[in-house]
């Protein structure tokens, strides 16, 4: 191995070569194209960083920077920028100058970079197409392609733009891609592409996720959200992955949340490059501990530290399964996956597990009391019982011996431990029938900036309060609609858990506001009333007699030929004659120029 390369990996603690960089690194490979499947989390990233080593580099470390050496694809902006940052630490004794080009970034800066030179370029297929089409980026040096989850690229539809790449690249260069799966599209852009490809499976795509705890949890169907509330808390991981399938459930789970006290962020396709970039940061420095995205947006990004990761919507096939899953378990660490099952996608789940060819535990969420076991479980588990009491703390702890007795100071630490915790939920039973609607008792009235001019329903209307407000249907009394606001009214014992869950924000969902009436509002009779009110209802007696009744009424004897022989009817003006019918009519132009 190329002695800098070494260096730096034993800086960085390897001991040993994961089973896919001792592959594409083996000896006689150091020229030949490569086609290479291998699960997420394999390490990878560094194998080709290794595997194209020899190529790039003349001896040790790299001569001035000019026309890039190597090029680096990826299919979204967080893995290019992930990819950056490997590479950049196992090259960083070689005097290696690199630059991205991805989407969503300042591409006027990017041309700066390329103009002052680099080794080694990363770039995202469609942003990498525009520069080679303005001629920002010299591609006549390049040694080595890297297509890293090349999958993924052409099912994000970059088919077109690897092609028109591949076709910009100079024929004498090496090829490697790697790819989870190798379906029919990606040997064919490889027989196009590479020379001679040699094809490389490791064990570990054949082991699936061996190091993730599957867990499949049966919810009542109101109890999603405060089961996947249960399962951060019971779990308390370092960080932790929640998956939707919308937009507009992140936003919803983002706010219940941050509601609750979690450090979260959101990741979806709506947030800049910017606000995604500080959202992963987050994560990796600890600021936040749970990150709630969708499919799209989390493809390819790495949490090191990602111990968690749940499903709040199921996905739509088995390979999203998969790749969901895929991002905890990591590089000889464990994880759990835990999938959501509400009553009615339990045979989908089931499906889903079956395709992925992974077996699941099948069990109900931690519950309130388990929480809380958990909870006594960590605090006599922590290191500081068994820590020395510093110089600097005696005079306090010597106080704190003397004024308090040890009892008062066990319930006095206990309480402190408890107060930056969430509380846990109480769960329903997920198979037991839905309660009868009890009588209406004592409520109070709210305010929500949401009207008919916004579309608004009762029909998602109580839902998002249910989720918001971690309330069920007996909750909420009257929904009362008007055109600029929603008044609803909410039973008076409910009110302060509602208030307490929803913050000081004031906040249901993005957008949604809520605010605490003083008296029930004054609705008025002819907002809500039906403006139709002074018409003389249609009565029985005054409605026409049906066809039957009528031809009762018929003279008996009289051939009931037809309706109108039947019961004879006011004359009415025949219509007259259309002298039009059946002609073809002209089109009648405004402008006939």
């Amino acid at each position: 191995m190329i002695q800098t390369l070494l260096s730096a990996l034993e800086k960085r603690g390897y001991e040993t070569l994961t089973e896919v960089q001792e592959a594409v690194t083996a000896e006689g490979l150091e020229s030949a194209d490569l086609l290479v499947s291998a699960q997420t989390g394999s390490g990878k990233t560094v194998g080709f960083g290794m595997a194209i080593a020899p190529t790039i580099l003349d001896g040790e470390v790299f001569g001035p920077a000019a026309a890039p050496l190597a090029l680096i694809i990826a299919p979204t902006r967080e893995l290019a920028l992930q990819v950056k940052r490997e590479l950049s630490w196992l090259y960083a004794e070689t005097g290696v100058r690199m630059a991205s080009c991805v989407g969503g970034m300042d591409m006027r800066e990017e041309r700066r970079t390329l103009s002052r030179g680099a080794h080694i370029v990363v770039a995202t297929p469609g942003r990498l197409r525009d520069h080679i089409m303005r001629r920002s980026i010299d591609l006549s040096e390049l040694r080595a392609v890297v297509m890293d989850e090349a999958d993924e690229m052409l099912d994000l539809g970059f088919k077109d733009d690897l092609e028109f790449i591949l076709e910009a690249a100079p024929e004498s260069r090496r090829t490697l891609m790697f790819s989870a799966t190798v379906p029919k599209m990606i040997a064919n852009l490889a027989r196009n592409y590479q020379r001679d490809a040699v094809r490389i499976s490791t064990k570990d795509e054949r082991k699936q996720h061996a190091d993730i705890e599957y867990r499949a949890l049966n919810v009542a169907p109101r109890d999603g959200e405060n089961a996947i509330i249960n399962l951060l808390r019971f779990y308390e991981a370092k960080n932790a992955l929640v998956f939707c399938n919308t937009r507009a459930m992140v936003n919803r789970l983002t706010t219940r949340f941050s509601n609750r006290g979690f450090s979260v962020v959101a990741l979806s396709g709506e947030l800049s490059q910017n606000e995604r970039s500080h959202a992963l940061q987050a994560m990796r420095d600890g600021r936040a501990r749970v990150c709630v995205a969708t499919d799209v947006a989390a493809r390819g990004i790495d949490l090191p530290n990602l111990e968690l990761v749940i499903h709040a919507d199921l996905p739509s096939n088995s390979e999203t399964l998969l790749h969901r899953s895929g991002r905890t378990g990591r590089a000889g660490r464990k994880g759990v996956s835990a999938l959501i099952v509400p009553p009615k996608a339990r045979r989908k789940a089931e499906r889903l597990l079956g395709g992925a060819k992974v077996k699941a535990e099948w069990s109900s969420p931690p519950n309130a009391a388990d929480v809380q076991a958990r909870d006594d479980e960590r605090l006599m588990e922590n290191p500081s019982w068994n820590e020395a009491v510093e110089e600097s703390e005696r005079a306090t702890v010597d106080a704190l011996i003397e004024r308090f007795s040890p009892e008062q100071l066990a319930v006095a630490f206990l309480r402190v431990y408890s107060q930056g915790q969430s509380a846990p939920e109480e769960l329903g039973d997920a198979g037991a029938p839905p309660a009868p609607r009890g009588k209406f008792g004592p409520g109070v009235w709210f305010s929500i900036n949401v009207g008919r001019k916004d579309n608004a329903e009762a029909r998602w209307l109580l839902p998002m309060l249910c989720r918001s407000g971690n309330l069920n249907k007996d909750d909420i009394g009257a929904i009362r609609i008007q055109p600029a606001e929603t008044f609803v009214e909410i039973l008076k014992t409910s009110v302060d858990g509602f208030l307490k869950t929803i913050g000081s924000k004031m906040l249901l969902e993005a957008g949604v506001k809520i605010t605490l009436l003083d008296k029930a509002p004054d609705l008025g009779k002819s907002d809500g009333a039906y403006k139709g009110k002074n018409r003389k209802p249609r009565h029985e007696d005054r409605r026409e007699p049906r066809r039957e009744e009528r031809q009762e009424e018929a003279p008996k004897g009289k051939k009931k030929s037809n309706f109108s022989e039947a019961i004879p009817s006011k004359k009415r003006p025949k219509k007259p004659a259309d002298k039009n019918k059946g002609k073809r009519r002209k089109p009648n132009f405004k402008n006939k120029d």
